[in-house]
């Protein structure tokens, strides 16, 4: 199964994009789309679709993963999160692919086993679990990382307990 993990955002939008296969994770890409503070918001949504579109297509993923928002006290962060948000469910379901949403406190007890760990942690728990040399940077880039790990999870647990 090929999993894209999205850490939404519009001026920086974290994708990984991994496979998961036999207990087994493989790492296909990851890295950051972003978009400049002194471009039109409307190209900015524009070119984060376009950009996940084109690495929808380059990878075919089975699965998109998306983390929630965590509301945060600043209402225009929200909001701006909200829009490339709304622009990564879009690209996806505009392609035919299955969306999963996730909260932070989902995705941190998938990966590290504790639903309040730190940023640290879950960036720790990714480099070992996915092999790498390095915690990937930016944080959003390891976050979208952590949210594919907490899909490919997920799909275990569903299809033992259905069978599959």
């Amino acid at each position: 199964m090929i999993i894209m993990g999205i850490d939404p955002g519009f001026a920086i939008t974290g994708y990984g994009i991994i496979k998961y296969s036999g207990n087994k994770f493989s790492v296909l890409d990851y890295g950051a789309i972003t978009t400049s503070a002194d471009t039109a918001l409307c190209q900015r949504l524009l070119s984060l679709n376009t950009q996940l579109e084109l690495l929808m297509e380059k990878y075919k993923p089975d699965a998109v993963s998306v983390e929630e928002i965590f509301f945060n006290k600043n209402t225009k962060t929200a909001l701006n999160v909200g829009h490339g948000r709304g622009v990564a469910l879009l690209s996806a379901a505009r392609r035919g692919i299955e969306i999963f949403e996730y909260t932070p406190l989902q995705v941190k007890q998938s990966v590290v086993g504790y639903g309040r760990a730190v940023k640290s942690q879950v960036q720790q728990m990714v480099k070992l679990i996915l092999n790498l040399d390095e915690i990937p940077k930016p944080d959003d880039v390891a976050d979208a990382l952590a949210v594919a790990i907490c899909h490919a999870h997920s799909s275990k647990v569903y299809s033992i307990r259905n069978n599959i």
